[in-house]
């Protein structure tokens, strides 16, 4: 059983980005939102972006101040500039956090009170949105995380060492989505497998999720497949546009699997370790847990068939145990040049081990009971310690 609802207009391919002015009239005045990095400048599709507003009759202002892994004070002056400026619609340029941090901008933008109000789990108070949120563009400048396609986006609240998804009501799915591959190809190539091996994850993990279904079981498959084949070709050369083009498909399917099935507690571990570690990016903090995770799912045998799967997917074809998919993500993980990430390489400490699984348990609680086999406290630390060092 699945429910589908995925209402985003989605345009795809290289050069969608000059499709923008003909979808952009979703009012008279646009924020455009965009990291506070240099690159989205510099490469030019900011103004690629605004010259296609203009063409399309749409008045615009700039917030350029989205941090990796956004914060919820980040987000509240996203939502000040969008109502001092007169905004009526937002236009999210960039990658995950970009996209993220546009959803809860545009929720309150409209709505009073502050973000927790409205974030379920943790320490949120779950309410609903009284106001419908501004409407969304969502442009995608790198393949990770699927945002421009799906309701959520994840916020970190460093006041209570929470990184937690916020959304769920489905006025959050962008309006448009426009995946351009030719927006990615000036990714760094350790930016790109970090990336690529997020968009990977959110499909492994819908694979293998209790709430697998005919619908997410097809997308998934799709954006592994695409994964395994490519993705170390657009590390090796962003310019293969062929390559680019098959990990954004992943990445987009990614998203729809989110929806349809969902994330497992692989995601909560994580979020736990950058709500810590601001600078974490987030691929890499999956990275570096993926084969500690993944064993235990394997060693209580709850899915063997989908492991082998997998590991198919990944470009083992003799594939015919679980344990397979191991080797096929280690393998893949070195050709993308990725293989071995520690966590003390980021500066985190053996001790914080039960505060970060206590932390993904409470923060993100919900992802844990998508898993088919129980996750202890003392599963989690174990993950931690053989990802330590």
């Amino acid at each position: 059983m699945f429910d589908f609802y995925m209402p985003t207009r989605l345009i795809f391919g290289a050069g969608a980005l000059e499709k923008l002015n003909k979808t952009a009239k979703l009012g008279k005045k646009a924020l455009v939102v965009i990291s506070n990095g240099k690159s989205t400048k510099v490469n030019g599709y900011l103004d690629r972006t605004t010259a296609q507003l203009e063409k399309a009759g749409v008045e615009w202002a700039l917030f350029d101040e989205i941090e990796p892994n956004p914060l919820k004070s980040t987000v509240e002056r996203g939502a000040a500039a969008a109502r001092k400026h007169g905004c009526d619609f937002i236009v999210a340029l960039g990658g995950g956090s970009v996209m993220d941090a546009s959803k809860a901008i545009a929720s309150m933008a409209t709505n009073d009170g502050d973000l927790w109000d409205y974030v379920c789990g943790g320490t949120g108070k779950g309410k609903p949105l009284a106001k419908a949120p501004l409407p969304i563009i969502a442009i995608t400048t790198t393949a990770g995380t699927g945002s421009e396609v799906d309701e959520y986006g994840v916020i970190t609240n460093p006041d209570t060492h929470e990184k937690i998804g916020f959304g769920g009501d489905v006025r959050l799915f962008p309006v448009v989505a426009i995946v351009d591959p030719e927006l990615m190809t000036t990714v760094p190539p350790k930016f790109t497998a970090y990336q690529g091996f997020d968009a990977l994850f959110h499909s492994t993990e819908t694979y293998i999720c209790k709430g697998a279904n005919e619908m997410s079981d097809m997308v998934s498959s799709t954006a592994i497949k695409n994964i395994g084949v490519n993705l170390a070709k657009a590390v090796a050369d962003g310019n293969d546009i062929e390559a680019r083009t098959a990990v954004a498909w992943a990445n987009t399917m990614s998203g729809y699997a989110m929806v349809i099935g969902g994330c497992t507690s692989e995601h909560s571990l994580e979020h736990a370790m950058s709500a810590y570690h601001q600078e974490l990016p987030h691929g890499a903090g999956l990275i570096m847990i993926s084969l500690a995770y993944y064993e235990r799912f394997i060693e209580a045998h709850v899915c063997d068939e989908r492991f082998v799967d997998m590991a198919k997917w990944l470009g083992k074809a003799d594939a015919s145990k679980p344990e397979d998919f191991l080797t096929a993500l280690a393998d893949l993980q070195k050709a993308c040049g990725v293989y071995g990430l520690k966590m003390s390489d980021y500066g985190i400490t053996a001790d914080e081990f039960g505060t970060l699984a206590d932390n993904a348990r409470s923060a993100m609680g919900g992802l844990f009971t998508r898993d088919r086999v129980d996750l202890t406290r003392e599963d989690c630390i174990r993950i931690y310690q053989k990802s330590f060092a």
